[in-house]
């Protein structure tokens, strides 16, 4: 496996992003919520973290797309809280509810080599934006210790061009949502009216970054973009907007898709009767023919597959014992 693109920094790269990051996070500008507010302080923005790395759960996920999980599982460190507040988020009890340990700097870098040293083919990691330098930091640490092994942004989208700028090098592998098409729904569902903007510009800078997902000889992601995109019923995604704009701004043969049918109406869903049902076989399938006949290739969900076991119990599911350190 390629080597993560981190090893080849210079120590002073690692300080000219850490020190930018820093800039950015001192009176919070991380997001595209750009609150303003000094967390370090103990000040609290849109998305409720404090100022030190909050996370729920770190362990060796096999549930991701093929590449990303492979035979050995994904190195995922699952975050808490979120730049976005999805009423029918899967993850809402961290995300919202705040399920999770403070986790010192040196102790995430001591994960992530055990995760390494466990045969993760990846550190992946999710919703880490509100907390990047001091991610970024244990990444350091560990690479300095080690770690060598790709690095999977996992994320709503949602996310400044500038933030991205400042993780070109270190991350490897972008796995972004394009979870609507449409501002309205966004607002609704996500409270992010300039979701789909914000959005388009995200994808267009993080593929400059890594091109088209490539993979080893053994079908393990190296590093690239691969979109996902989750179908919530009657529409209510916009997923033929999505299309369309993915149409008109990549080449379909350079962009890997992951089309979720995975949607249950969790968290606070109930409340919106468009969102109240799991996606129909036939809405799904409607769509999936229209991304599979425009030439996009990936990853396509089948409904009838889909049960309770994509749910995670974040209040169950913590931090498995790490060999091999």
């Amino acid at each position: 496996m390629r080597p993560g693109s981190y090893t080849y920094l210079t120590a002073a790269d690692w300080s000219a992003r850490i020190e930018a990051l820093e800039r950015l996070a001192h009176s919070c500008e991380l997001c595209p919520r750009r609150c303003r507010v000094d967390r370090n302080a103990g000040e609290f923005g849109f998305c409720g973290a404090p100022g030190g790395i909050v996370a729920s759960s770190l362990f060796p996920h096999h549930g991701e797309e093929p590449p990303i999980s492979g035979t050995g599982g994904s190195g995922t460190v699952f975050f808490t809280y979120c730049t976005l507040k999805c009423v029918f988020c899967q993850n809402y009890q961290i995300s919202h509810e705040g399920e999770g340990r403070v986790v010192p700097e040196e102790e995430l870098a001591e994960k992530m080599l055990g995760l390494q040293a466990q045969g993760c083919h990846n550190i992946n990691l999710v919703t880490a934006t509100h907390f990047l330098p001091g991610v970024v930091r244990a990444l350091r640490r560990a690479a300095e210790a080690g770690l060598a092994v790709p690095v999977v942004y996992n994320c709503g989208g949602y996310e400044r061009v500038e933030t991205i700028d400042l993780l070109e090098g270190i991350v490897d592998i972008w796995l972004p949502d394009m979870k609507y098409g449409a501002d309205e729904p966004a607002r609704r569902f996500s409270k992010a009216p300039d979701y789909v903007a914000v959005n388009r510009e995200a994808i267009r800078r993080m593929f400059r970054q890594v091109g088209p997902l490539r993979c080893d000889a053994e079908g393990i992601a190296e590093r690239g973009l691969c979109v996902r995109h989750l179908v919530l019923p009657n529409g209510r995604s916009a997923s033929h907007e999505v299309l369309g704009f993915l149409q008109s701004a990549f080449d379909p043969a350079d962009v890997t898709i992951s089309l979720m049918a995975q949607y249950r109406p969790m968290y606070r869903a109930g409340r919106h009767p468009e969102i109240r049902e799991r996606v129909g076989a036939a809405e799904y399938e409607e769509i999936k023919r229209a991304f599979i006949s425009a030439g996009f290739g990936g990853f396509y969900q089948e409904p009838a597959a889909m049960d309770a076991s994509f749910c995670i119990d974040f209040t169950r599911r913590k931090e498995e014992p790490l060999t091999g350190r």
